[in-house]
């Protein structure tokens, strides 16, 4: 993060202040001071986005009203955000509630002890309750409506409280420097330990106490919420008010105010430092909820009296002597920007994971994912990479990702990536003391792998380097032993200690890596076997580090946000390599380096972005944003995360500004002396526009595009000025335009061509339909565009544009997904017998349990087997019995008893008895009933049951019987009458005679 003081608002008459407090929701500031001044002051930007462009500059006082009443000095001020309150109290003890009433404030209660004074007050997060602290121990709790709910004399002189963050609990801290826990009762609890202050001699107080209440989410999982600050200048970070793993910090400064911001990521602590002259120079101190020191803010005056954080966090009040002093936050979001994409990662406070959104800038599209435990974000190309914390401690995860959030590839670290940075195919993590790279597999390897890796192999060679570009390698180092490279197998048994020199800044270009420690020295390396390349030294301790695009170039911001230039390809002096010039710049807190050209460098400075041409500045742009890139003349800047906005360098502002006045001869010298290949394109694009050919091509030839050299050749053969502009048109991606030129030549076939080139069907259609053109053109636009809504799952409309294409193939397709099986059952009339397609219309009817309109589709498709299995599959045995004999399949009898054995076995008996009726095998599913009523009959069971099973195996007996007797008597029937030879005999004879015999049959079965 960086910080910098950004306005300053005088009080009139040089008022001394004592408080500041800041409404989080509405922006309102009050600040009270000597000679009972309390003053409410609102500034431009109470929403996060007007907060954002307020701090870039500009930002005015919108309401400024003097509030009277008090008597004394004001001395505390708080507000109540949920019901839009604010309250105060002075020096005599006087306190007064403010409400809002048509835009201005007046008093609403008025409440005086007349007795001690007002140390703290403090609302609930809800703001249902406020807890006033009195010097004398006396301690009441109100509401908001002004009752008074309880009151209590505390055995203690109080300096200080704060409720928890669910209004449980009061913690009341006393001049001696303790801290107590009492319940919303005003029952004694426990006291507070204060493991910051062991071993301490002497008196010391409490000077600030702060608890986040969690309504923005938490930082991370679990995270210290609780700080306690004494005037020693210790403190200590607390998950909760007995949490005995408590965070310990030596702030060193003699601290006054400590401050939370808006989402509990930023704990801001004010106070002094005192010199060898015995002077006291005012700081404010950064620290992050782990308790790591982000940011010291120097801060003019000789006193602060007061701190407040706006409600998005983005600026910090300070109450210094007779003014108002704002500090603005640039915070070090979570976010990267690549191949047009921008990925961020934010909390929310019903999940604990992080939620990365990839969003596509041009296609408006946006990808979410949730994250558990992320740390870093950075990209570079086509991939984006992912530091997160693991389950188990110690460990740590990188993980990339391509534009669609897809994980690509990912690696277990067991060291804490504090820095992070990714090249087109490396990947880089340092800790303090040791540095990881890991060459990934890229679009450039997986291609290679994918050609010679067999061929290495049949060449007789180990396969390592196959495996490397299947694989990638990882490789490590401490910074202390650089020339000591390991695997990570290796490293880990050699368990590497820490260094007294830790790692601060990172950097790379293409082959080349640098490590900065905070001595200044910074170390070169090649990233292709990690062989160390020279040594460089800084007069510095540097935070970030970039390379311009040839590598020639070092950009170095320190801690204290101010930027310098190293020239790396300098010879140096002795072992140090580099020459660091003395050109600096201060106040800057992001950079970055044009991809196209060395010279050019976009820096921010406080509100103002500056482009460097080497070391010499354009005119500066008001802007607070992030920088994403720097190409073709053109930043990519993120004012805040859902917005994008494009600034260009003043030379192609120039260049426009030439052109637009018809100045072609004064522009093309313009671009010749400031040649760059976004120049040359911009006046090739005018030439093109006025059709100036020559122009145009001497243009491309300089940006070196051949594409467009070759349009020229084009449009100068076509001849014809409206088909040159018609093209050009295209080229501009003015369709619309091109079309028009088209419709006015008479020409709807180069229209036509043109849709159908962008694939616009829909107007590829009405084209068509305009020219009368032929049926299969029109065939094919309609295809196209049921397409276009099958690919997205539009079906009902696909269908309808599929059916005027009579794409039979499709509607099977479409009619399916919309579960329209009467329609799908009407195609298998229309395909022609023996078509591949029935089958697959039988395997959708199949899969939905529609057995006979699946067995006639795979009949039809001359599959008797599929439609036998397709019978088997939805158990519809005598269908599929009656197709085997029909069909002279034999194996349908080995899977009926194969399926009856499974039902056996599992015990399913009334299963398989079923099975066996269906498949009319009577007499089996008798015998398996016979054999049932047997065995529950041995079990005691109801005779009831048992008298049905045995009723049931005589019908089936029954049954049996029917289906022997009619079989041989179609036997016997069939050999008298060939016997006979009376074929010629009537109906009513044959049935007469082959009743005759049955007696004689039944009796032979009866026998």
């Amino acid at each position: 993060m960086f910080a910098y003081l950004s306005k300053k608002i005088a009080i009139p008459g040089g008022v001394k202040l004592r408080c500041i407090t800041w409404n989080t929701d509405q922006g309102w500031i009050a600040c009270g001071g000597e000679g009972a001044l309390l003053k409410v002051l609102r500034l431009d930007g109470t929403t996060q986005k007007e907060a954002a462009k307020a701090a870039a500059g500009g930002n005015t006082l919108s309401q400024n009203q003097s509030l009277e009443g008090h008597n004394g000095a004001v001395v505390c001020a708080t507000w109540n955000n949920q019901f839009t309150k604010l309250t105060t109290s002075d020096e005599a003890g006087l306190i007064i509630v403010w409400t809002l009433y048509n835009g201005q404030w007046c008093e609403e209660m008025i409440n005086n002890r007349n007795k001690g004074v007002v140390r703290d007050m403090k609302w609930t997060a809800s703001g249902d309750k406020i807890c006033i602290a009195y010097d004398d121990g006396a301690v009441i709790v109100g509401s908001v409506d002004g009752n008074r709910l309880w009151g209590k004399e505390l055995s203690m002189q109080l300096s200080l409280l704060q409720w928890s963050p669910d209004g449980r609990f009061i913690l009341f801290c006393n001049t001696a420097g303790e801290c107590h826990t009492y319940d919303s009762s005003g029952n004694a609890v426990a006291k507070v330990p204060m493991y910051c202050n062991e071993g301490y001699v002497g008196s010391c107080k409490m000077v600030g106490i702060e608890w986040y209440d969690g309504s923005l989410g938490f930082a991370e999982q679990n995270c210290p919420v609780l700080a306690l600050c004494l005037d020693n200048g210790r403190m200590q970070l607390m998950r909760h008010d007995m949490d005995d793993n408590a965070i310990c910090i030596d702030t060193g400064i003699k601290p006054g105010a400590i401050k939370w911001n808006h989402n509990g990521s930023i704990l801001a602590v004010a106070g002094h430092q005192s010199t060898n002259d015995d002077r006291e120079l005012w700081l404010v101190q950064f620290y992050n909820q782990s308790g790591e020191h982000l940011r010291t803010l120097r801060v003019p005056g000789t006193g602060i009296s007061g701190i407040a954080w706006e409600g998005s966090g983005l600026r910090l009040g300070l109450a210094v002597d007779s003014h108002i002093f704002f500090t603005s936050i640039r915070h070090k979001y979570l976010w990267a920007y690549f191949a047009n994409t921008l990925v961020y990662a934010f909390t929310k406070p019903e999940r604990q994971e992080h939620c990365v959104v990839f969003w596509g800038t041009c296609s408006n599209e946006r990808y979410a994912k949730y994250v558990r435990r992320i740390t870093h974000i950075t990209a570079a190309e086509e991939l984006c990479l992912l530091a997160t914390k693991g389950e188990k401690p110690g460990e740590h995860m990188l993980i990339l990702c391509n534009t669609l959030g897809s994980p690509v590839d990912s690696k277990v670290l067991e060291m804490e990536p504090k820095l992070l940075l990714l090249t087109d195919c490396y990947a880089v993590a340092a800790s303090e003391e040791v540095v990881y790279v890991w060459q990934f597999r890229n679009s450039i390897t997986r291609q290679l792998a994918s050609e010679p890796a067999a061929a290495a192999g049949a060449a007789g060679g180990s396969g390592a380097a196959a495996k490397l570009q299947r694989e990638g390698h990882e490789k490590l180092f401490h910074i202390d032993n650089p020339m000591a490279v390991q695997t990570p197998e290796q490293f880990k048994a050699s368990q590497a200690g820490s260094t007294a020199d830790p790692i601060c800044a990172i950097t790379a270009h293409q082959h080349l890596l640098l490590v900065a420690r905070s001595s200044g020295v910074v170390h070169g390396f090649a990233l292709q076997g990690l062989q160390p390349d020279g040594q460089y030294l800084l007069r510095c301790r540097p935070q970030r580090l970039a390379l311009n695009c040839d590598g020639s170039r070092l950009a170095v911001i320190d801690f204290n946000g101010v930027m310098s230039f190293m020239d790396v390809t300098a010879a140096g002096t002795g072992k140090m390599r580099g020459e660091h010039w003395a050109n600096e710049r201060k106040d800057v807190w992001d950079l970055c380096w044009a991809s196209d050209n060395p010279e050019l460098l976009a820096v921010m400075e406080k509100g103002r972005m500056y482009v460097l041409r080497g070391t010499d500045p354009e005119e500066p742009v008001n802007s607070s944003a992030y920088l994403a890139g720097f190409k073709d003349l053109q930043q990519p800047n993120l004012p805040e995360l859902d917005m994008v906005a494009d600034y260009e360098t003043r030379s192609l502002r120039d260049t426009r500004a030439l052109l637009a006045t018809g100045n072609e001869t004064d522009a093309q010298a313009f671009v010749g002396d400031n040649a760059h290949p976004r120049l040359w394109r911009l006046l090739a694009d005018h030439a093109l526009g006025k059709l100036d050919l020559s122009t145009a091509e001497k243009a491309f030839v300089h940006c070196r595009d051949y594409h467009g050299v070759q349009l020229v050749k084009r449009l100068a053969q076509l001849g014809d000025k409206n088909k040159q502009q018609a093209e050009v048109c295209v080229y501009f991606q003015r369709f619309d335009e091109a079309e028009e030129l088209y419709r006015r030549m008479d020409r709807l076939d180069l229209a036509i061509t043109l849709r159908s080139r962008l694939g616009d069907w829909f107007k590829v259609e009405r084209l068509i339909r305009e020219s009368g053109g032929d049926d299969a053109a029109l065939n094919n636009a309609w295809n196209k565009i049921g397409q276009y809504y099958s690919d997205r799952q539009r079906w009902a409309k696909a269908a309808q544009y599929y059916t005027q294409a009579r794409n039979t193939n499709m509607l099977v397709q479409c009619f399916y997904q919309l579960e329209d099986f009467d329609s799908l059952v009407k195609l298998i009339e229309v395909v022609a017998e023996g078509q591949p397609l029935l089958a697959g219309i039988g395997t959708k009817l199949q899969s939905v349990g529609l057995c006979s309109d699946a067995v006639a589709a795979f009949l039809k498709a001359g599959d008797t087997k599929a439609a036998i299995d397709c019978c088997v599959l939805l158990h519809q045995w005598d269908q599929a019995l009656q197709l085997a004999h029909e069909y002279n399949y034999p194996q349908a009898e080995g899977l009926l008893q194969q399926y009856a054995g499974h039902l056996l076995e599992k015990k399913k008996y009334l299963e398989a008895v079923e099975l066996y009726r269906k498949a009319q095998r009577h007499a089996e599913a008798a015998k398996l009933l016979v054999d049932t009523a047997t065995q529950l009959a041995s079990q005691k069971a109801p005779p009831l049951c048992i008298k049905k099973l045995y009723v049931l195996a005589a019908l089936e007996v029954e049954a049996f019987r029917k289906k022997a007797l009619a079989a041989a008597g179609n036997d016997a029937a069939t050999a008298a009458a060939t016997m006979l030879g009376t074929t010629t005999l009537g109906p009513g004879m044959t049935r007469s005679r082959a009743t005759t015999a049955m007696p004689a049959q039944t009796a032979a079965a009866a026998q």
